[in-house]
């Protein structure tokens, strides 16, 4: 009887652990539930910067449907942060861009709700939370706002082409230009239509004649460069003016508000820019930007190449093997040199070309 008993109790967890199993099962295998890889800033983060997206990778594809101002939510103290909501599909990341600068030293709280749902519609099992808190107020100019073109590592109106192999780690935009303007890299079209890939691009590129939303998109994104440059250009009452005659090669620059009514040199040694991790710097250039070849742009002290930038009404040129910090907001063209390097963006109003250079996008 003590057997039967034993008997009947291992099937019944039997058919629990079938009715469990089967549950997770669809049509075409196991169900695989949406899982967060990775967020920016992290949890418990401190120090997080005041005036950057907050983002969450997934493991898997999502439907980007489903990730929206009702599903990715950021709050400071229960009251909710006035943002937009984004997903880039490449990198399979959700992305939150607050409409104005997030407080100094201030906890916040980041939401994705059980609405968000992957490519096959399954959705997350539980909310995931994490919060930090962000960073002392820093020293230098305001911070220039970049709004979604700030999503990309490269953004272009004419063209951007490489000489292969570059190596891009970011988004890669083009508009109004066609895709064939993408050149040298050997780009696949997605089977959405939306982007298309490359062994050089650790991210999507998206152009103009691609299937919706991408136009729309890109043209907001082109619209927010310009408007981000004439902020730039348009601050007043710098804290140097015409320094060095703009031969700054070998100096070191504490954060602030630079201008010179001619171009900039830096060469013969590198250029250091001294400062924490919330000051911010912004260069003001009515001429031509050079680096020469082999020289540096280094950072110490904790400064982030998101809080530099360098507005540029000419060209900007970066030397072979020479190493570049920033945000390049440019008039015209962005040329980077064989075997250069940068940690940063480039924005430019007509072309970005690379020979075998590498952009990373902070």
């Amino acid at each position: 009887m003590k057997k039967n008993k034993n008997v009947r109790r291992f099937l019944v967890s039997l058919f629990a652990i079938i009715v469990i199993a089967v549950s997770f099962i669809g049509c075409e295998g196991w169900v695989t539930l949406p899982e967060v890889s990775s967020t920016s800033p992290t949890n418990g983060a401190t120090d997080a910067a005041y005036n950057g997206p907050i983002t969450a990778t997934f493991k898997d594809a999502m439907d980007s449907t489903t990730i929206n101002d009702s599903t990715f939510i950021v709050s400071k103290a229960g009251t909710p942060v006035t943002g937009s909501v984004a997903y880039d599909v490449p990198s399979k990341k959700a992305i939150f861009t607050p409409s104005v600068d997030l407080d100094y030293s201030e906890e916040y709280r980041a939401t994705l709700t059980t609405g968000v749902k992957t490519s096959a519609s399954v959705a997350m099992a539980e909310n995931k939370v994490w919060s930090f808190t962000t960073a002392s107020a820093g020293i230098g100019a305001s911070a220039v706002d970049l709004g979604t073109a700030g999503d990309f590592a490269i953004l272009a109106k004419t063209g951007v082409s490489t000489v292969p192999a570059s190596v891009i780690t970011g988004d890669v935009g083009l508009s109004p230009a066609a895709r064939s303007y993408l050149t040298g890299f050997s780009d696949t079209l997605d089977s959405t239509g939306t982007f298309s890939t490359s062994t050089q691009v650790t991210g999507g590129l998206f152009a103009a004649t691609m299937t919706s939303p991408t136009p729309s998109n890109l043209t907001t994104a082109v619209a927010d460069m310009q408007t981000a440059y004439n902020f730039a250009a348009g601050r007043t009452l710098p804290d140097e003016l015409n320094l060095l005659s703009g031969a700054i090669g070998g100096a070191t620059l504490t954060p602030g508000l630079y201008k010179w009514s001619s171009s900039v040199n830096i060469s013969g040694s590198d250029l250091i820019l001294s400062g924490s991790a919330t000051d911010t710097w912004i260069f003001q250039i009515d001429g031509d930007l050079s680096l020469a070849s082999a020289i540096n742009v280094t950072l110490i002290g904790g400064a982030l190449p998101e809080n530099i930038v360098w507005q540029v009404a000419g060209t900007v040129t970066m030397g072979t093997t020479s190493h570049f910090e920033g945000v390049v907001l440019c008039m015209t063209l962005i040329d980077m040199q064989a075997g250069a390097t940068m940690n940063g963006r480039l924005l430019a109003q007509t072309e970005v070309t690379l020979n075998q250079a590498t952009v990373t996008q902070p």
